[in-house]
């Protein structure tokens, strides 16, 4: 997915808008799926506005300017979603880590899974911790923004949290009872 696609789905489902104010919708909603910060923000919006895709719709203090997405940037935008294949994943550490985790001896292994488990947990409490806020913002007749991607950050979570737990189980069966720093069966309390 590129930064432009995400700004043209931000200014979409938000309105006219501010880079500091993308910036900020960035942290709370996108941020889970795609990272971005002010110094890639800033020069993709201005790229947009020379391609047509953005206007500048007021300019205030300070230079503030707000921006509102064009014809042509939802049509950009629908093609994008009607049309592009998502390759998926092209780089993943914990998936590379995965691959190599045979090289390492069983504790050590071990370490690592534990290592991978806590840092899924405390994102799946992140994850549904704002859905239990509803900090997504409900569109008539479009549902919620950043719900599906939320829905989904949370099953990959849950799935990651099994796939450790089970290959710590084939490292070791004995270290995956309760104390073990992996959790039982993680589960989705929607």
């Amino acid at each position: 997915m590129s930064l432009r696609i995400a700004l043209l789905g931000l200014l979409s489902f938000s309105g006219p808008a501010s880079g500091y104010d993308l910036t900020k919708k960035f942290e709370t909603s996108l941020n889970y799926v795609w990272q971005a910060g002010h110094s890639q923000i800033y020069p993709e919006l201005a790229k947009m506005a020379a391609d047509g895709l953005i206007t500048v719709e007021a300019e205030g203090a300070r230079g503030r300017k707000m921006y509102t997405i064009t014809r042509e940037g939802h049509d950009e935008l629908r093609h994008w979603l009607t049309e592009h294949t998502p390759s998926g994943p092209v780089r993943n550490e914990r998936a590379l880590q995965a691959f190599l985790l045979p090289l390492l001896d069983a504790p050590e292994a071990l370490a690592v899974l534990r290592r991978v488990s806590a840092g899924v947990e405390a994102r799946l409490d992140d994850l549904q911790a704002l859905r239990a806020t509803k900090q997504a913002q409900i569109c008539p007749d479009r549902g919620t923004v950043g719900g599906y991607a939320l829905d989904l950050g949370i099953r990959n979570a849950l799935t990651t949290l099994a796939w450790a737990r089970d290959t710590a189980a084939s490292i070791d069966p004995g270290p995956v009872g309760p104390g073990s720093g992996f959790a039982e069966e993680p589960s989705d309390p929607a």
